[in-house]
């Protein structure tokens, strides 16, 4: 499932409620021509991982959690499980983040 993050208690509230599940963070900007690209894969990542969830969390829209990730560039993922960030990585590559969710789902 793909949700929208919109503010900083909205995202703690849902990764309290993601307990061990594998959250994905997706920090992108609507002027971002790769977030705009990786967008639809991301629905077919969450089709097949229905365990997983997969937040996206506009950048200008969300400053302050992109300060707290030191978000820089776009698309940015993080990767979540019990509250503890596993990995992140930058850039629209599929295949990586494929694998990652592969691996820690």
């Amino acid at each position: 499932m793909v949700t929208h993050i919109n503010d900083k208690n909205d995202l703690v509230s849902k990764l309290n409620d993601a307990g061990d599940q594998l959250v994905v963070i997706d920090f992108f900007a609507t002027w971002c021509g790769p977030c705009k690209m990786i967008a639809p894969k991301l629905a077919e990542l969450a089709q097949e991982f229905q365990n997983i969830l997969i937040f996206k969390v506009d950048v200008d829209e969300c400053e302050e959690i992109a300060m707290e990730y030191n978000i820089s560039s776009m698309p940015t993922f993080v990767f979540i499980k019990n509250n503890q960030t596993i990995t992140q990585f930058s850039g629209a590559n599929y295949d990586k983040l494929r694998q990652i969710v592969f691996e820690n789902k």
